[in-house]
């Protein structure tokens, strides 16, 4: 690349606490047309950053990860600690700058803020005074864990305190021995230290443990059931104001356990029969993503967890609807399909009798099939099949007989699950299965994030059906041969199957 008049721009994007979408619309805008995206990697090889973004990630871009020398304040450099990470700043600092000066904007990530304990305020020192610099901030990991605890922190003139556990226990002891609220970060191999200073202060009752809050391994945990010597980094510690209501004790009255449909992503589909038991229960379970929809609520606890562990969230849900609780089983869309109804259903089948005693209730809700069919018209007007393209609980084989099944018969299709990090073949596999039996003109489309603000609708057609422009996030809508799409005068394409089918009895 020959060198360019003008340099790159430097951009330090805040990515949120984890959650993949917690990061903010500017955020994603900036890391889809940044040249090269820098991001920090720890020594064994993995980078939370890139994670949380890995979908967003744009072909041909270059990415320079940024492989820190050291994960603690130990170290044998002649000049200790401190020097062995300035080298590395340093360093990193002139690698990006090339880039800079090449013309090339740099996008560097950070985990939760930049400018709050981020590790990119220390290349923004040595970058900025010589380059166009932008900080896009991030929400902060105070916030996502409160928000994944359902605490709130702070009320009316009362005062928030954020310490790192870093500092020597007396001094943590004396800070958290006045009134107010705190947020104690960095704990790793500060954990015992802090959980002494929380104890000392007389505090330690009101303190609220979490770990990778918002990520899908987020664990939320007694401070006293937290093993010290397996505390992560990506962990913190919150204190609310004494003002505050407790967090709700053990329920006495009859327990009931509601399987809940969200829909699909527009809060203003979710039904009002959702709504309000949402606002009765006393406890939340769900995936983490999904828990992030449902406003927070005082006394209300939430226990979220990663999308491949449904089993265990219905025997911790059904657990604490038999000791009294009232408990919601969030769900995306429908619960019935694809979804924790039935799972919640066959872990009762197999469970202790007293389960079976249960008020258990599904509430549906919209699908995210009819939400992207409606954007579109009505290609699923008539018979149509649903076929959910992951083979993590039931063989691929399996799937290919249903797809075969479904084509030859001419339904109109609908895909869950389309794509995952782990699945990328089978997409293009459905696809040809498909093309056995449609003509290449037939409607497609690919509907991803429907109702959210990331909406994203793509119509196409089977012969130029592209499986790289889906994800998880995605469902796909094939049609029958009776499919048709009209253009509208303003330009806007509708699709629909057609209510009769060739051959149809007229009477």
């Amino acid at each position: 690349m020959t060198e360019a008049s003008q340099p790159g721009k430097l951009y330090g994007v805040g990515l949120g606490p984890g959650d993949p979408e917690l990061i903010t619309l500017k955020a994603l805008r900036v890391i889809r047309s940044a040249h090269v995206v820098a991001y920090p990697v720890a020594r064994h090889g993995r980078s939370n950053a890139r994670l949380i973004v890995e979908g967003e990630l744009i072909h041909n871009q270059i990415e320079l990860p940024m492989t820190y020398p050291l994960t603690t304040e130990e170290s044998d450099h002649p000049g200790g600690y401190e020097a062995a990470i300035a080298e590395f700043y340093d360093a990193t600092a002139t690698q990006i700058a090339t880039h800079l000066e090449a013309g090339r904007d740099v996008a560097i990530l950070c985990e939760g803020d930049p400018f709050f304990y981020g590790s990119y305020m220390y290349l923004h020192d040595r970058l900025a005074p010589r380059f166009s610099t932008t900080v896009i901030p991030g929400i902060p990991s105070v916030m996502g864990a409160a928000a994944q605890l359902g605490t709130p922190l702070v009320r009316r003139d009362t005062e928030l305190t954020i310490l790192p556990g870093t500092l020597p226990e007396d001094t943590l002891a004396a800070r958290l021995a006045a009134p107010g609220a705190y947020a104690i970060m960095k704990l790793g191999r500060n954990f015992a230290k802090v959980k002494s200073a929380l104890h000392r202060a007389g505090v330690a009752h009101r303190a609220l443990f979490i770990e990778r809050a918002t990520m899908a391994a987020e664990r939320i945990l007694p401070l006293d059931e937290v093993d010290p010597t397996s505390v992560p980094y990506f962990s913190l510690i919150l204190v609310p104001d004494t003002t505050q209501p407790q967090r709700m004790e053990t329920a006495t009255s009859p327990g009931w356990i509601a399987v809940v449909g969200l829909g699909p992503g527009a809060d203003h589909w979710l039904t009002p029969e959702a709504r309000q038991t949402l606002e009765e229960a006393t406890d939340l379970v769900g995936y983490h993503t999904y828990l992030n929809r449902v406003p927070i609520r005082s006394g209300q606890r939430r226990f979220g967890s990663d999308n491949k562990v449904e089993a265990d969230r219905a025997r911790h849900a059904l657990t604490l609807a038999a000791a009294g609780h009232r408990v919601c089983v969030v769900s995306s869309g429908d619960p019935g399909i694809f979804a924790m109804a039935s799972a919640v259903l066959e872990v009762v089948d197999q469970g202790p009798q007293e389960w079976r005693t249960l008020d258990i209730r599904i509430l549906p809700g919209l699908s995210a099939m009819q939400a992207a069919a409606s954007r579109v018209g009505a290609p699923l007007g008539h018979d149509f099949c649903v076929i959910s393209l992951s083979d993590r609980l039931k063989p691929w084989e399996i799937i290919i007989k249903r797809l075969e099944a479904a084509a030859s018969a001419d339904f109109a299709l609908a895909f869950y699950n389309p794509i995952s990090q782990d699945r990328l073949w089978q997409l293009a596999a459905a696809r040809d299965i498909v093309a056995k039996h449609r003509a290449p003109e037939t409607p497609v489309v690919l509907a991803r994030a429907v109702g959210r603000p990331d909406e994203r609708i793509t119509i196409t057609d089977l012969a130029h059906f592209d499986p790289a422009l889906a994800d998880m996030q995605t469902i796909i809508l094939i049609g029958s041969s009776t499919t048709r799409t009209i253009t509208m005068s303003e330009g806007r394409q509708l699709i629909y199957t057609s209510r009769s089918y060739p051959g149809a009895a007229t009477r």
